[in-house]
């Protein structure tokens, strides 16, 4: 077939003119013979082809965009669930997230630490049963080996969880100081449990670390005026400090250290001038007392949470002058008047100005008779002046 190299329409072997351009057809049949597309036929099949490139482009973007925006309201929308502590539902909006865009890196790493998250949850509800069978060591160690799993995030949410784990840890540990002290520990028992208490910061466990304290600050007073009574200086020092360790501002202890230090000094620089003194006080007591110089304002038996019999009691300074390392003996009676046991036992603080009152108590601890069928009464009072 014959065609018009100008336009492209068939033409008749015979023709010398185009019928539809109008041109001077070739003589040659050759050059009538090639089909020439012309321009736009030769462009139209490219430009349609680009128009569909493009369109499918526009409609992939379009669509990835669209994906995108969705992906991340869900993540939105799971970090919000997260700071609620719904961790399942969080979980669930981020892999839906990753459903619209699979390269989203932060709803994976969401989802990763959903994973972590519901892992510990688990563990704190575990570590609470632990805790009810009073299993506590275990209890705390699971509850370690979890937080070691947040090591590799940060952020709110993983500060919340670690909030929740301190807070079962202390629960857990408190609970177990708790149930040590129902079993009457010995006195380095309590200084364990001290620590324990001290760490723990609520209001219900300073209440139990006050408690301990106060255990402690007893039989240490109570070990180490045993051992001053004996003229055992060294080691009712040794004593006082060592529990100076667990108590450190207590009144008690410190007017007991400063006693301890002026009995050691006296006894060891002047024996002869105490034994004189002492027998000059003595002298003093029996005339002083007649005018009331030194006052009994109290003394009561009582006990202690462990049952322990404890003394308690008060004196006053009535002299214009200050008063010494003042010892209070007595002895406790039954109720028909039978002597039981004498013991001596210092007032703190160790010097009473005039009018200044001082106190003075002592913990015994191989007594199982009841207070309530015993009695105490002052039988002297000693102390030393400047």
């Amino acid at each position: 077939m014959l065609y018009c190299p100008y336009c492209g329409t068939q033409t008749k072997e015979d023709e010398h003119y185009c019928i539809k351009c109008g041109k001077y057809l070739p003589e040659d049949r050759y050059n009538r013979i090639n089909n020439k597309t012309p321009w736009i036929k030769r462009w139209k099949l490219p430009l349609i082809s680009s128009a569909v490139v493009l369109l499918s482009f526009l409609s992939t973007y379009i669509i990835l965009e669209i994906n995108t925006a969705k992906a991340k309201d869900l993540y939105i929308e799971g970090e919000e669930k997260v700071l609620k502590q719904d961790y399942q539902t969080a979980k669930a909006l981020f892999q839906e997230a990753l459903d619209h865009k699979n390269n989203f890196y932060q709803a994976q790493n969401s989802l990763d630490f959903m994973d972590t998250a519901l892992s510990i949850q688990a563990v704190i509800k575990e570590a609470t049963t632990l805790m009810e069978k009073k299993q506590f060591q275990q209890a705390l160690t699971m509850l370690n080996k979890s937080e070691q799993k947040l090591k590799d995030f940060n952020g709110e949410a993983v500060n919340h969880i670690i909030e929740l784990i301190t807070k079962k840890r202390d629960t857990i540990k408190l609970n177990q100081i708790k149930y040590e002290l129902e079993k009457e520990p010995n006195i380095d028992k309590l200084k364990l449990l001290l620590w324990e208490a001290v760490s723990i910061e609520t209001g219900e466990a300073t209440t139990i670390t006050n408690n301990i304290r106060n255990q402690i600050i007893s039989f240490v007073f109570t070990k180490a005026s045993e051992q001053l009574n004996n003229k055992q200086f060294n080691d009712a020092q040794l004593i006082v400090k060592d529990g100076l360790k667990y108590a450190p501002e207590s009144e008690k202890l410190l007017s007991l250290q400063t006693t301890i230090d002026k009995e050691k000094v006296a006894f060891e620089t002047a024996q002869q001038n105490r034994i004189e003194q002492a027998m000059s006080t003595a002298s003093q007591e029996q005339q002083t007392n007649k005018s009331n110089a030194i006052t009994l304002k109290s003394i009561d038996l009582t006990s202690d949470d462990q049952g322990n019999l404890v003394v308690k009691g008060q004196v006053q300074n009535k002299v214009t002058i200050p008063i010494n390392s003042i010892v209070v003996k007595y002895a406790i009676l039954t109720k028909k008047g039978k002597e039981i046991l004498t013991n001596e036992v210092y007032i703190y603080p160790d010097e009473l100005y005039p009018n200044e009152e001082g106190k003075f108590e002592f913990t015994h601890y191989d007594l199982d008779e009841k207070y309530i069928n015993l009695k105490a009464e002052v039988k002297a009072i000693t102390w030393y002046t400047e």
